[in-house]
């Protein structure tokens, strides 16, 4: 059999399926570390850092079709240190009735709540959630909420807009939910991840390439609303040129069309190691 990068992926999304958990060779050779990155479906990502410190992003789970049904309590995601929320939609701060799971859990576990000012600020407005949890940053802020780990958000193509019932009516409103961003995540070794959030192509990918060097990226690949495989193999090959790819937000709903296999043949043999991994799996780095 000839071995190709695409025959590799395959046997990778294999192993996967059997095992649930993929360990590739440390990308830092030489140093310690243990990084865990979780996926659970859509954006949801559980990341826990080489101290052991637990970031969740982007939470939507107890109403998300493709969270394996073992998740939807979120007791079983354990203990959560930091959350963060890259936009203000239904599919990522986790709407589930009138609650949001991002604030559920901030609650529940005493986590700061990090998002898009705008999204930030109508959380404390509103009353969702308390001024000393729902903690704001833009587009270029970073913030240091562990020693070693450094967040930077960054631009995303996409809007943000939170949708809210108001209890005194009962009927759902549309509250300003500031701009969509990524996630830059610089881990204590140095690892990097870029956490894309939903996004379009925009020419500044290659300028957060170039800066920010990640080594993983989670890039969305569902199309309509987001990346379509075409446009993410571009930012993958042309501008961001990370050593691993974890694709996301594709498969939930019938718009998002756009598959792991599309994107494996629209990068056409580029070098990265891409994981297409189930909902519910864990990966090591």
């Amino acid at each position: 059999m000839k071995y190709t990068l695409r025959n590799v992926a395959g046997m990778l999304a294999a192993l996967a399926l059997l095992t649930g958990c993929i360990t590739p060779p440390s990308p830092d050779a030489g140093k310690s570390g243990n990084i865990e990155v979780w996926w659970l479906g859509q954006s949801a990502t559980r990341i826990t850092t080489v101290s052991g410190k637990v970031i969740m992003i982007d939470p939507w789970i107890t109403t998300n079709p493709k969270t394996p049904a073992q998740y939807k309590n979120l007791d079983a995601l354990g203990k959560i240190d930091l959350i963060l929320v890259s936009h203000a939609h239904g599919d990522h701060i986790g709407v589930n009735g009138r609650e949001y799971d991002a604030v559920t859990l901030s609650k529940k576990h005493n986590a700061p709540l990090w998002g898009p000012a705008g999204l930030n600020q109508s959380l404390i407005t509103l009353g969702i959630l308390s001024s000393d949890l729902s903690l704001r940053f833009g587009k270029g802020g970073t913030i240091t909420p562990f020693p070693g780990v450094r967040i930077t958000a960054t631009h995303a193509e996409h809007s943000s807009e939170l949708l809210w019932t108001n209890p005194a009516t009962s009927k759902p409103e549309t509250q300003i939910g500031g701009e969509p961003v990524g996630f830059i995540i610089e881990l204590e070794n140095g690892f990097k991840i870029y956490h894309m959030g939903d996004t379009g192509l925009f020419g500044d990918m290659k300028l957060i390439g170039e800066y920010y060097s990640p080594d993983l990226i989670m890039i969305p690949i569902g199309g309509h609303f987001v990346l379509d495989p075409k446009d993410a193999a571009k930012a993958t090959r042309d501008y961001l040129r990370p050593k691993y790819a974890i694709p996301i937000h594709y498969g939930t709903i019938p718009q998002l069309k756009g598959t792991p296999q599309e994107y494996l043949d629209a990068l056409g043999g580029y070098p990265v190691k891409v994981f297409p991994i189930n909902p519910g799996d864990k990966l090591r780095f």
